[in-house]
């Protein structure tokens, strides 16, 4: 009954809501951040350019040495971050010495090329990580204020992997607390920018990376994506930003962690890159040995992928795409079609109700560590209305959309029960229907949000808008944003490629398909 009640009465309320709240707050956004733009500087150092598949080529075959490779993102680190405020905590000394001592194994002779490509398919490269993501001795906060330093003690599982196939991790980034936000910002770090333009916000909760990847100073990067925290910033940044198949990754050593048992049907981690071909290469390493088979080697031709398309859920809930997104979408399909390659518009029965069902199917999940949660138990609280008391008072250190979503899930638990079940149907029932359109061999372009990057916290005001990205989340599909080229405003614009769950492979190849017809990453300068 409530999913029928929101359908047809609370969409309308929350827009009218959103939209006079915009009222007041589009123009102080405006003037907070009308001036001061910046960008980053231009790339000079070659090895800046090269991707992730072909420096580990050049590694292994002794072309280039490792530690020059890790020198040059470390310099490219240091000369951008003053300027997007990216970096949380570096292990710039210790990279280096790795670097060293992977030169040094290779010097050795010890494996030949070719086993040092199956064993080690990314030695000697850099990689920077989400902070939420635990690398053992760096800081493991997302974000949260402390008093007190606690780093992490042993690596997340995907940091392990990756660790065991020869990358080397450079540093970790920005993340709102507790990747709470789609802004990236928190009171230890402060606001991470857009390397494009710093007034422009770089979303969240991935920022961090996004940032730094579309700056040039990290090759490759591990992010999260709970309602779409990985695909917005690497659409902001002009990046690819992969949400994999559920249970492809490992989530353990990822904060905030949940006890509660479908968690990793809707929060995943994934790879976030520059270069088309850096994605299977990285996921390959990423990927869950219990978790389901992807096919990651499987190489689609883009001709026999079936494409369909939509512009947007036509629910009312969300608003409709702007004229930049629509021209990304058409575009694309122009392209196709004329490779003779038929896009076929797609119309779903049940994706009217996409934003009530995902709300409510994200809502019930328990077990969800917060600022609230008490240590060793995230189900058990601390009092929510005194941490809102003591942030008007200016007296927490704690960001407002924490606290907004303390009280956001106090009041889903009088939501009855019945209302969550039909929840969950519905969304069996669009994930049904996306999976039989299609199928193993079709993929669905969609947009990745309404417009591109705009100013700093321009979020208050679009918070159903998130839609666009969550509602995958909820439905549990693989999820790919690819850029698609400059907008007019001067900054990047992607569109949101899906698949059935397992088909991450038809992604890439459709990621590839597009670099190549749209020039993939441009560089901000």
């Amino acid at each position: 009954m409530l999913v029928l009640i929101m359908h047809i009465i609370g969409r309308k309320f929350l827009r009218s809501l959103l939209w006079i709240l915009g009222l007041f707050v589009n123009p102080i956004i405006y003037l907070l951040n009308c001036r001061g733009k910046k960008t980053v500087p231009p790339i000079t150092n070659p090895l800046l350019t090269i991707s992730a598949a072909e420096l580990a080529k050049r590694i292994r075959e002794r072309k280039l040495k490792s530690e020059d490779v890790i020198k040059a993102y470390i310099e490219r680190c240091k000369e951008v971050n003053p300027i997007i405020n990216a970096v949380v905590e570096p292990r710039y000394d210790i990279a280096l010495t790795e670097a060293k001592n992977i030169d040094q194994m290779i010097a050795s002779g010890t494996h030949s090329i070719e086993q040092l490509e199956k064993i080690y398919p990314l030695l000697g490269i850099p990689i920077t990580v989400k902070e939420s993501i635990a690398v053992a001795g760096m800081s493991n906060e997302a974000g949260r204020f402390r008093s007190k330093r606690i780093p992490a003690v042993k690596d997340a599982d995907c940091i392990a992997q990756v660790r065991a196939a020869g990358a080397i991790p450079l540093l970790v980034s920005n993340t709102p607390e507790l990747c709470m936000c789609w802004e990236t910002f928190n009171y230890v770090t402060g606001t991470t920018k857009n390397p494009y333009d710093t007034r422009k916000t770089v979303g969240g909760s991935s920022g961090g990376e996004a940032a730094l990847i579309s700056s040039g100073a990290s090759l490759i990067g591990i992010g999260s994506d709970i309602a779409g925290s990985l695909r917005l910033p690497a659409m902001y940044t002009g990046i690819f930003g992969h949400k994999p198949t559920p249970y492809a990754v490992s989530t353990d050593g990822h904060k905030p962690y949940c006890t509660y048992e479908e968690w990793n049907e809707v929060f995943i981690l994934g790879p976030m890159t520059r270069y088309a071909e850096d994605l299977p290469l990285i996921l390959n390493v990423l990927k869950n040995p219990k978790g389901p088979n992807l096919q990651l080697e499987k190489k689609v031709p883009i001709e026999e992928i079936k494409f369909f398309f939509m512009e947007g859920d036509g629910s009312g809930a969300t608003n409709e795409i702007n004229s930049d997104m629509y021209d990304a979408i058409h575009r694309v399909i122009r392209y196709l079609e004329n490779k003779q390659i038929k896009v076929q518009k797609a119309n779903l029965k049940k994706l009217k109700y996409c934003f009530e069902v995902s709300v409510l199917n994200l809502l019930r999940l328990e077990g969800v560590e917060t600022i609230f949660s008490k240590p060793g138990n995230p189900s058990e609280w601390r009092s929510v209305s005194k941490e809102f008391f003591k942030k008007i008072f200016g007296l927490s250190k704690s960001t407002f959309t924490c606290i907004a979503y303390g009280f956001l899930k106090k009041l889903s638990r009088l939501i009855p029960k019945s209302d969550y079940e039909k929840a969950i149907k519905i969304n069996q029932e669009l994930k049904t229907e996306f999976m039989d359109l299609l199928q193993d061999n079709g993929v669905c372009l969609y947009p990745t949000f309404i417009k591109n990057a705009p100013f700093h916290y321009d979020y208050i005001s679009h918070l159903m808008d998130f839609t666009y990205l969550f509602m995958f989340n909820s439905l549990g599909l693989p999820a790919t944003n690819c850029p698609v080229g400059i907008a007019m405003n001067g900054l990047p614009i992607g569109i949101q490629v899906v698949a059935s769950p397992g088909c991450d492979h038809l992604l890439f190849s459709v990621a590839k398909e597009l670099e190549n017809a749209f020039g993939g990453w441009i560089p901000p300068s």
